[in-house]
């Protein structure tokens, strides 16, 4: 039986928390001016001072944290933000101790936790590789016969005498995860800061991590939002919850039992109403084919947009209008009028009513977008007042494909998402 090269116990981390009380923060000109008023009561202000953080509280980022990693694993932590993913890496990596509990490491660790973590600003790329590497425990010789293919990799040879307080961030985070990945340590901790460089380079990254375990049999801890990597690249996949270990187990079992928690923050628009608005939306929800609410929508998915609007005098030929858009590029527009032409002859009365239409969603790429709602007369004007608010944002998610790969990479060109069948066939 493999022996665990990272053993987690009970680990837990507090902070106390200083909350002010007597209104606002004291500044120096509140104490120049009382000095001038009453000179003789500037002790007392001072005294006054310390007394505004009299109130404290206990915050427990993490808590009763087990977690056994064997060598050669690829475990994924994922979780919300706030979870706790940040402050366990450090720990692992001794940038903060724990409050509770012990931690047991089999081997050199090496991390990439925020941007220019390790580096020196005023020294160059050159000498910060080297730095680097000593302070991961590397010999001199060990690092040189690494070098050319950490700058290779990184991408920095035109800048490798630039002093790196002249790097970009993403600069920045190339060289810094080549070091780590390249200089063979046992373990190897990578925080989400991977998302400050370009896409080509995340590929490039995720790459390599999974040649240094497949190679090289070290340990990976990743934490990341993106669950196509964590399912592609990892063996294990463990979730943090309010400082807690909620869940643990394969890629597919906890990215799916995270998604369900998610979705159980449900999107429902519910608009304040304007009686002086001949028509309005008040209520706009998205929901799956079996009628639930969702929050997100799986990609390949489509979904059901379902909203409740009000007439306040009748209104002649009124049609709604859909507009779904991603970063401001319009992507469809719709006219409930569409299907049926015969609602332009018929005027809507005063009442309440219900209108649902399926959305084309499966044909969306990973990201965010906005649904916009208008309401037309007569007209065909988009005039008639629906008041503001009657916006839905939505994103759409990836869960289990991997997000390098050709078909469903989000850089890819064009804004629709779509398996074609090609069918080639020998010239007649």
């Amino acid at each position: 039986m493999t022996s665990p090269i990272i053993e987690v116990n009970g680990i837990g981390k507090r902070y106390t928390l200083a909350h002010q009380k007597g209104g606002g923060y004291l500044t120096l000109r509140d104490i120049l001016a009382g000095a001038i008023r009453k000179p003789f009561e500037l002790i007392g202000r001072g005294n006054q001072r310390a007394g505004r953080f009299e109130t404290k509280e206990e915050f427990w980022a993490l808590r009763g944290v087990d977690i056994s990693i064997n060598r050669g694993d690829v475990v994924g932590i994922i979780g919300a933000n706030g979870a706790g993913k940040s402050t366990l890496l450090k720990i692992l990596t001794g940038i903060t101790p724990p409050t509770e509990g012990e931690i047991i490491l089999g081997g050199r660790v090496a991390s990439l936790l925020e941007v220019g973590t390790g580096f020196h600003p005023e020294l160059s790329g050159r000498d910060n590789i080297f730095l680097n590497g000593a302070i991961l425990g590397m010999a001199r010789r060990e690092i040189a016969r690494k070098f050319d293919e950490i700058v290779e990799f990184a991408g920095v040879s035109r800048f490798l005498d630039t002093p790196v307080k002249y790097y970009s961030s993403g600069m920045y985070v190339r060289l810094a995860f080549s070091v780590a990945a390249h200089l063979e340590p046992d373990i190897l901790l990578v925080d989400e800061v991977l998302a400050v460089g370009d896409v080509e380079f995340q590929k490039k990254c995720l790459g390599k991590m999974e040649e240094v375990t497949r190679t090289g049999g070290r340990t990976i801890l990743f934490v990341s939002h993106n669950m196509g990597a964590i399912q592609e690249l990892c063996t294990r996949c463990v979730m943090l919850e309010s400082g807690t270990v909620v869940k643990q187990g394969t890629p597919a079992e906890v990215i799916d039992y995270y998604m369900s928690r998610l979705k159980r923050e449900v999107k429902e628009l519910i608009l304040e109403e304007d009686s002086s608005l001949a028509i309005q939306i008040v209520k706009m929800r998205l929901e799956d084919e079996q009628g639930r609410l969702l929050s997100d929508i799986d990609m390949g998915n489509d979904a059901v947009l379902k909203m409740d609007y009000v007439t306040r005098h009748p209104i002649p030929s009124l049609s709604l209008s859909l507009e779904i858009s991603k970063d401001g590029v319009p992507l469809l527009y719709s006219l409930s009028s569409d299907a049926d032409e015969a609602a332009l002859s018929r005027t809507a009365q005063i009442g309440r009513y219900c209108t649902s239409v399926t959305l084309p969603t499966s044909l969306l790429k990973e990201g965010s977008y906005r649904i916009d709602i208008g309401a037309g007369d007569a007209a065909g004007e988009l005039k008639v007042a629906r008041g503001d608010g009657a916006t839905l944002i939505f994103s759409v998610i990836n869960t289990r494909s991997d997000l390098t790969q050709k078909s469903y990479r989000r850089e890819r060109k064009g804004l629709l998402y779509k398996h074609l069948v090609w069918e080639n066939k020998g010239a007649q």
